[in-house]
């Protein structure tokens, strides 16, 4: 049944005042943040100062808490910070933004102890919070710098919960200028007040401690443009070297391209590697993050110095590696006319030759050629590996329409490898792709490279009779 459409605004005031009154009278008795929005709204009738000292109560509990919720009373915790929220950026902020930021800076700070209580389910309403930052401080008429400033350098300083610093590009973008050269002088004060970070063993929470301040410093760099300062923070970070991608992006948006180079060439401690489910499914080895990200922004920098050569030569080697299909897109994006056609052909063929078999069949059917995938899954049909299913099922199903060889012999491999392991609970599995290779019998050509339909089914019924299990789905799914 369809759900009731929300009442609209027009149809509310249709009511008259007096059964709004009733009604929110008796939400309030059973929901206690809307009792609390409920408070606000009529508070905000005698000024802010009385919707301020709703919210300094709700803060100040909220401040004091130190006991562990329960997880049956975390949801309502939940509502109460988000009613909170609410009254802050709403009630509040339109009477009085410099208030409002206040208080929201006050509610920004007690989210470590509110996760420490409550667990991640608060961390919406926190994130909600930064996210609202921007706005209100756009709102303030001016501010000497002074205590909007040490508001938040407390939050990058002490919170470790990064809320302010994952936002903090439009939090710095909307503070008033005196606000952001006073909180990048605070920052700085803070880092030199550290001392020196080097130490054996290293204190490990001095450097978060330095690494937030200095962050934080680094988007202050960014706000004004100055990239300089930003490399200059950047080499100051205590740990593992300096993020060169990120400098050379900086230098190539500045016009410094070739400075951007000798940065990104420098010799780099490698990264953890890393591997996607989706590139492990098809069979890619883990690669390392960084090194793909200064690959790009190399290209980036070539391209910028005019040395179109040798940033295709960089995209050609990342896609040989990867079988990207949106890197070749931007490879033939930059091509000359009538030179796409001799692209596509050598990439196709760099693809059918691959030894990543599962992920050159994702790429054909991405790109999308699926006259090619059916090409590529029938002359190497002898290496599909049915193990590997979440790559090969979806490539089954999208070729079987239009190309049931293709997906004849992928159904195959992946029926075979359930079987010849015995893997009882994946025969719900296994009885589909049997129905499949069923329901494909009936298209079958005489020109077809492998076997008839009857000759594997009599194969499978000789090599895997006594798989009662697997039997009795098919028999149940009609499909013997």
């Amino acid at each position: 049944m369809a759900r009731d459409a929300p009442p609209s605004l027009d149809q509310l005031i249709g009511l008259g005042a007096r059964r709004l009154a009733e009604l929110a009278l008796d939400e309030a008795g059973s929901n206690a943040a809307f009792r609390q929005r409920l408070a606000a709204a009529i508070a905000a009738a005698r000024g802010p100062a009385a919707v301020a000292a709703i919210v300094d109560r709700r803060l100040a509990a909220l401040e004091k808490g130190r006991s562990t919720i329960a997880a049956a009373r975390r949801r309502a915790f939940v509502e109460d910070l988000s009613a909170t929220l609410k009254i802050i950026a709403d009630d509040l902020a339109g009477a009085d933004p410099a208030s409002a930021v206040e208080r929201l800076l006050r509610l920004l700070a007690a989210a470590d102890g509110a996760l420490a209580r409550a667990g991640d389910e608060a961390a919406g309403v926190f994130s909600a919070a930064a996210a609202a930052l921007p706005a209100l401080l756009a709102r303030l008429p001016g501010d000497d710098g002074g205590a909007l400033a040490d508001g938040l350098y407390a939050l990058a300083a002490d919170s470790r919960s990064a809320f302010v610093l994952r936002a903090a590009a439009d939090i710095l973008a909307a503070a008033p200028a005196a606000t952001v050269a006073a909180l990048d002088a605070r920052l700085a004060e803070g880092v030199l007040a550290l001392g020196p970070l080097a130490g054996d063993p290293p204190n490990w929470s001095l450097r978060a401690r330095a690494r937030r301040l200095i962050e934080l410093r680094q988007r202050i760099a960014d706000r004004r443009g100055d990239v300089d300062a930003y490399i200059a923070l950047a080499t100051a970070l205590p740990g593992e070297g300096p993020d060169v991608a990120a400098i050379g992006e900086r230098l190539v948006g500045a016009g410094r391209a070739a400075e951007a180079l000798a940065w990104l060439r420098r010799s780099a401690p490698p990264s953890i590697k890393r591997l996607s489910l989706a590139d492990l499914h098809v069979g890619l080895p883990p690669r390392d993050p960084a090194a793909d990200r200064r690959a790009h922004v190399e290209i980036a920098a070539l391209e910028a110095l005019g040395d179109n050569a040798a940033a295709q030569a960089l995209r050609w080697r990342l896609f040989t590696e990867t079988l990207d299909a949106d890197i070749l897109r931007e490879q033939v994006a930059r091509l000359p006319d009538f030179e796409d056609v001799e692209a596509l052909d050598a990439a196709f063929a760099a693809v059918f030759a691959s030894p990543m078999i599962a992920a050159a069949l994702r790429f054909f059917l991405q790109w999308p050629r699926l006259d090619l995938a059916e090409r590529l899954v029938v002359e190497r049909r002898t290496e599909w590996d049915g193990r590997r299913c979440e790559a090969l099922a979806p490539a089954a199903d999208a070729l079987e329409s239009r190309h049931p060889l293709a997906a004849v012999v992928l159904y195959r491999a992946l029926l075979d490898a359930i079987l010849d392991r015995g893997l009882s609970l994946a025969y719900g599995r296994a009885a589909r792709y049997y129905a499949a290779l069923q329901g494909l019998e009936a298209r079958e050509a005489p020109g077809w490279p492998i076997e008839p339909h009857r000759h594997y089914r009599a194969e499978l019924r000789r090599r895997h009779g006594r798989k009662l299990g697997f039997w009795s789905r098919v028999e149940a799914a009609g499909a013997t």
